[in-house]
């Protein structure tokens, strides 16, 4: 980095006229800054916002949190996706009721916490208590990876604690601020594809502005290969109009979700009759399809109506449509049942 002494001084001084408004930075409460961590994880601001005003309004303290029960508190994340980040906070918020009382001011403590990773705990740990730990997330790699036109591949793991030990190197005692700085920075302007170099605040500080490889960091060179699953989803209404139901495991993806009847694509209508214990009409004609991609897998969802007189068999049950918002379904289903009641 060209001139680190004056980096953060820099810095600071473009955040503390440009930073977004954002409803977690309304608050200095470890909790709720903890939340919008949690919250901010592979999910966009923009999105963020509601969820978390709405969640604070019903969850505002760790207590509530902590003696919340999980299918509601499942709801109030519904959408979200990523649901074991829920699951994870609300076990760690529980742990810090019953042995902190609040969240702990002590990084190793915060650290040992379910769910909390380097990135969190110096998010947290900085925002809340400025304390001196650095927050590595993509942001950050790619500003670090630009400011000192360093090729290091960022999918290696020890490449998290190469730019930790940058982000400390030039931290000034605004730890908090900074950590933000560097997020807001990559968020707005220092962004992967279009980065506005020209009008960085911080481009008299940058190497491959310089060099004219901004572009070229950060280096990622492992490659994630996504996998494609197929499946047969049966939308089944009975004589009453109402949906045929069944929930998730309680562990593993979208644990403890409700669902409609989800088979491999390869199973016939007869053995999904053997399965669900049900005789089903024969109108059993392909009505929609329906994707949805999580980090490294994609879904495609073939869906099948049919009808049927009989009741549901151990492990499924009939939900009315005007029942749907007790219940907690993945992004996926709620395509559906979005396209089938509300045509669209």
């Amino acid at each position: 980095m060209k001139d680190p002494e004056n980096f953060a001084a820099d810095l600071l001084a473009w955040f503390d006229t440009n930073k977004r408004e954002m409803p977690w930075r309304e608050t200095k409460d470890p909790y709720k800054i903890w939340l919008s961590e949690v919250m901010l994880q592979q999910t966009q601001v923009n999105t963020v916002r509601n969820y978390y005003i709405r969640f604070i309004e019903r969850f505002p303290t760790i207590e509530s949190l902590a003696h919340a029960d999980e299918d509601e508190v499942l709801k109030y994340w519904e959408g979200l996706g990523y649901y074991s980040r829920v699951r994870n906070f609300q076990s760690a918020v529980r742990e810090v009721g019953e042995t902190y009382g609040s969240v702990p001011a002590d990084g190793e403590k915060f650290l040992a916490l379910k769910g909390v990773g380097p990135y969190t705990r110096g998010a947290v740990m900085s925002i809340a208590f400025n304390l001196p730990y650095p927050a590595v997330d993509g942001n950050v790699f790619r500003v670090f990876s630009r400011l000192d036109n360093d090729a290091t591949d960022t999918a290696k793991p020890s490449a998290r604690r190469h730019f930790e030990d940058k982000v400390m190197a030039v931290m000034p005692e605004r730890a908090g601020d900074f950590n933000e700085a560097l997020m807001e920075l990559g968020a707005t302007v220092c962004t992967p594809r279009n980065p506005i170099c020209m009008l960085c605040p911080v481009n008299a500080h940058c190497e491959a502005f310089e060099a004219g490889t901004a572009l070229e960091r950060p280096v990622k060179i492992k490659k994630l290969k996504r996998k494609a699953l197929k499946y047969k989803v049966m939308l089944i209404i009975n004589d009453k109009g109402e949906m045929l139901i069944t929930q998730r495991p309680k562990t593993g993806l979208l644990g403890g979700m409700w669902q409609f009847p989800m088979f491999d694509e390869d199973l016939s209508m007869s053995e999904v009759e053997e399965i669900l214990e049900m005789k089903l009409a024969d109108e059993q004609e392909k009505y929609h399809t329906v994707t949805h991609g999580f980090t490294h897998l994609d879904w495609m969802l073939d869906v099948y109506i049919a009808r049927t007189t009989d009741t549901a068999a151990a492990g499924y049950q009939f939900m009315a449509a005007a029942d749907k918002e007790n219940y907690t379904f993945p992004v996926s289903m709620t395509k559906i049942f979005n396209h089938y009641h509300l045509g669209k």
